[in-house]
């Protein structure tokens, strides 16, 4: 059973079953590990959770657990050190009988292969002559899966576009945009807008992009007009926009969900082969509805124009797309694949089943014409990023951009500088153990009744928050059946 020596006052340990979460892991890889913060003792950590008052007898055989692991069970790869970790001390005389652990059941399962965060990749071409028409495939693929991939691809090359002249376009009978206008709603011609002669060149050179692209057509006797808005983008070029934002106010919400990012991420991890896919201009594949396409006019110095084909901007756009890969993919979700708007996930527990899986995804997405693009997919690979988290085998992970983006900032001098923080940081929350007393200090300077001092207190914290952020564990998917135990803490600042 678990001893406890020295009994101290406070937190009480509550063990509770639940069906699911996720294993977090500390990181003891030999080529991404990060030195531990020894600020803080082993036994200092373990009395967080062991309470100062009796515990009943029953109670003994509660498995003890690192409390930078919080609300879960410790992932059974790192089940050792763990264990090695809890000596005895004269703090608190903790002694461990592996034997009667019931985390030791466990201990064993280190099959799994930890994968490198973002994998190598190899460049393949799908014609021997024609170099511009390249795929990316894992560097790391084994024989005979290697081979069969690239032959797959090859011969399935009909699935990618390497110009946008290439697309089809999807077939209106299967799925098409309507903006369903509120008719009594007065519809609204915008004030055309004066621009200088450097976007007006640039304007017209996208217009002169999408009509080659089949992407719009002339408009006549339009009730709606929108103004063209350009922005530029970080490589210096411009980027073309239409203000909707009138015509959007006379549409009704489309109220279609679209998918749990957490949940999609979860049920990508443990599979040793993915593929990452994107459509090509995704939106731009999905037709309008003839009746509602002249609604979408917009300025231009050749004239009035229209979007024959859904554009970034419109009211419900990113529903009709879900709706659309939902119909499409629907006996693949959740099994084989995951699908997020336009990005789509292929998964497979077994590499030799992998080819397959995409073969069924390739034939679904034949039969609707839409089209990917070769640049932004990538086959075969053990791990990769998918919707802003790292993926693979052995689990998820935080995105090392968003990590290293906190580790570069400043400390704030003003309530937006803490505001921000606190926004990076809610995107990290499920990797951090006990983020809202991380946080209490940030949260306690932007307060509205009081003005902005960034304090002793929140300097600390922010300090404190970094180290955390540079230890980060990983979460691993449980096994089907396996027991899983909850450690709260009781905390006088946070629930």
């Amino acid at each position: 059973g678990t001893h406890y020596g020295d009994q101290r006052e406070a937190r009480s340990l509550m063990l509770l079953s639940t069906s699911r979460n996720f294993h977090m892991m500390e990181e003891q890889d030999a080529n991404n590990s990060v030195e531990p913060n020894n600020s803080t003792s082993d036994v200092e950590r373990t009395d967080q959770f062991i309470s100062d008052t009796d515990i009943p007898q029953a109670d003994t055989n509660l498995p003890l657990v690192d409390t930078d692991i919080p609300m879960t069970s410790v992932l059974p790869e790192t089940l050792t050190e763990v264990l090695d970790r809890e000596q005895p001390s004269h703090e608190g005389d903790i002694e461990i009988h592996e034997d009667m652990d019931p985390r030791m059941q466990f201990k064993d399962r280190s099959h799994h292969v930890r994968a490198e965060p973002v994998e190598d990749i190899e460049i393949i071409y799908v014609d021997g002559s024609a170099q511009q028409k390249s795929l990316r495939i894992g560097a790391n693929l084994q024989e005979p899966i290697r081979s069969n991939l690239i032959q797959f691809l090859q011969s399935n090359s009909d699935v990618f576009v390497w110009k946008h002249e290439d697309m089809k376009g999807i077939d209106p009978q299967k799925a098409c945009h309507r903006l369903n206008l509120d008719k009594t709603v007065k519809p609204v011609i915008q004030k055309r807008r004066k621009f200088g002669p450097d976007r007006q060149k640039a304007l017209e050179e996208e217009v002169n992009k999408l009509i080659d692209n089949k992407f719009v057509k002339e408009a006549k006797y339009s009730t709606w007009i929108s103004n063209p808005v350009l922005v530029k983008k970080a490589t210096g070029l411009w980027r073309l926009c239409i203000d909707f934002s009138d015509l959007n106010q006379a549409c009704p919400k489309d109220s279609h969900p679209i998918p749990h990012i957490d949940y999609m991420v979860d049920a990508t991890s443990g599979h040793q082969l993915m593929s990452f896919l994107d459509s090509y201009s995704g939106y731009n594949q999905i037709p309008m509805h003839p009746d509602d396409a002249e609604h979408t006019s917009f300025y231009s110095a050749r004239g009035l124009y229209c979007y024959v084909m859904v554009t970034f901007g419109l009211k419900n756009a990113g529903a009709t797309y879900q709706r659309l890969v939902n119909k499409m993919f629907a006996r693949l979700i959740g099994h084989t694949m995951e699908v997020y708007v336009d990005d789509m996930l292929v998964k497979s527990e077994q590499a030799s089943d992998h080819i397959a899986h995409l073969s069924e995804v390739f034939d679904i997405l034949r039969e609707y014409s839409m089209v990917l693009n070769p640049k932004k997919c990538t086959f075969g690979v053990g791990s990769g990023k998918f919707l802003g988290y790292m993926v693979s085998q052995r689990g998820i992970e935080a995105n090392p951009a968003k990590i290293q983006a906190i580790l570069d900032l400043a400390p704030p001098t003003s309530l937006k500088g803490v505001q921000a923080l606190t926004g990076r940081l809610a995107a990290l929350n499920r990797f951090i153990s006990k983020s809202t007393d991380h946080c209490k200090p940030f949260f306690d300077a932007i307060k509205k009744k009081k003005p902005f001092e960034w304090t002793m207190e929140c300097q600390n914290a922010f300090d404190n928050i970094k180290q955390v952020l540079s230890r980060l564990p990983t979460l691993q998917k449980p096994l089907p059946d396996e027991p899983l135990y909850l450690y709260l803490g009781v905390s006088d600042v946070a629930v």
